[in-house]
């Protein structure tokens, strides 16, 4: 962020001097809003902070002592300037005292209010920046606790979560049954800072003749059944994230009414001709190809372009099997607290087996396998024959407990190579040669 993209609120009742201090401004590159009393500025601010505020202490309605404490309960870090009358100075006094960032008295030269101001917006912008960091460092602290894993894939998908979080832009979610998909969905509400509600809406579990009247709601008498008034999906997500789960099972009819939706920001119940504004960020799931579904007429490809602003591609447990035993461990523990269990001990040969294991159901079967150690059921690790998916072959077994072995030294030694060597007993060299083979370090 730069000064160039914040505003400069002036607050006075005389319409010479407030246009003249916005012409001074204006003149040195800001962009300004005017305002003739204390009321009129407050309703401004609810569009949005401006990054400095000047105002006149006297006017009409109430003084800018007053604008000055209603800006420091929104915000206390906003630079406010207040401007004296000649020779006040007890009051200016208690204006620096009260919080004001600076004080300019009459009579002054525009330069002189300018250079007050540019001050304020360089103070604003490095206070902004040091918020967006924060929030940054908190998002992703918190990521690590709900996305958990050290594979290069996961690592690149908290990173690209947390730099769209707080964007407008809808993501679309790619990844296989069990992957994740509600999870991540969740952390991006959850990061965002949007203050609305997280509304899940499973397009593949709804009945088609129920999906309209589900997302858009209706109007008493809108259709036979419809005794009151319903408030849909979309609607109650307003101010928070709407996920989408398997958009590809959406009738087309029923696209069409969404893209509408995400075009003009506003939808129509059923059964009514008022449009109701609406804000709400779109987060969609598939596990299909919705360009090839496009291509055979099956989802409006409009539709997709709208939707796939932001991709988020959720690996396959098989692909990070690195993950797999932290991943266990973190379920196994989660399962023993909940079920009032001690945690077993588990022999490395089963470790081994689960790292070897193809996952067809990923993380979800892998948080079953968990549940059923926990509870102590013989069963918990089948010879991991799934039907319609053959077991690997040995040496894909070989290569999976290989990369996964270096992948988790790797991570217990900082990624240092030479102690990781040292570790595995291998010569730096072949380290370095496994390493590019799985795709490891240089990911």
């Amino acid at each position: 962020m730069n000064r160039a993209e914040l505003k400069v609120l002036v607050v006075d009742d005389d319409p010479d001097m407030l246009l003249g201090c916005e012409q001074a401004l204006q003149l040195d590159g800001c962009a300004t809003l005017g305002a003739t009393s204390v009321d009129k500025a407050l309703k401004l601010l609810r569009g949005g902070l401006p990054g400095v505020i000047v105002s006149d202490i006297r006017l009409p309605d109430r003084d800018g002592l007053s604008l000055l404490a209603e800006v420091q309960a929104i915000d206390p870090d906003l630079p406010v300037v207040l401007i004296t009358g000649h020779g006040d100075v007890a009051l200016a006094v208690q204006v620096m005292k009260s919080g004001a960032y600076d004080f300019v008295e009459k009579p002054f030269a525009p330069e002189y209010l300018v250079d007050v101001v540019r001050r304020g917006l360089e103070k604003r912008v490095l206070t902004l920046e040091v918020r967006a960091l924060r929030h940054q460092l908190r998002n992703q602290s918190r990521l690590e606790e709900r996305i958990i894993g050290h594979s290069a894939a996961i690592d690149r998908l908290r990173r690209l979560i947390a730099e769209v979080a707080d964007t407008q832009a809808p993501v679309m979610i790619h990844g296989e049954t069990g992957t994740g998909k509600e999870l991540v969905a969740h952390c991006l509400h959850e990061a965002s800072g949007r203050r609305g509600r997280f509304v899940a809406v499973n397009c593949g579990g709804l009945p088609e003749s129920l999906v309209e009247s589900e997302l858009f709601g209706h109007e008493a008498g809108a259709f036979t059944g419809a005794s009151k008034r319903r408030i849909g999906r979309i609607e109650y997500a307003n101010g928070g994230t709407l996920f989408l789960d398997e958009i590809d099972s959406m009738p087309l009819s029923v696209q069409v009414r969404l893209l509408r939706v995400l075009q003009e920001r506003s939808l129509e119940r059923l059964g009514s001709n008022v449009a109701i504004p609406v804000d709400c960020r779109i987060v969609a799931a598939t596990k299909e190809d919705l360009v090839q579904m496009a291509e055979a007429g099956r989802f409006r490809a409009d539709l997709y372009y709208r939707l796939d602003v932001v991709t988020l591609t959720l690996p396959p447990l098989r692909e990070r099997r690195e993950d797999v035993r932290l991943l266990f461990e973190h379920f196994l523990q989660a399962s023993c607290v909940t079920h009032g269990r001690p945690p077993p001990a588990i022999h490395p040969a089963k470790l081994q087996q689960l790292t070897a294991h193809p996952w067809p159901g990923n993380v979800r079967e892998l948080r079953n396998v968990a549940d059923r150690f926990a509870l102590g059921i013989e069963t918990a690790f089948p010879p991991f024959a799934t039907a319609g998916a053959a077991p690997p072959s040995l040496p894909e077994a070989v290569d999976a407990f290989e990369r996964a072995m270096i992948a988790d030294a790797l991570r217990r030694h900082g990624m240092n190579l030479s102690q990781t060597a040292v570790a595995l007993r291998i010569p730096k060299t072949t380290l370095h040669d496994k390493m590019r083979k799985h795709g490891l370090g240089g990911e």
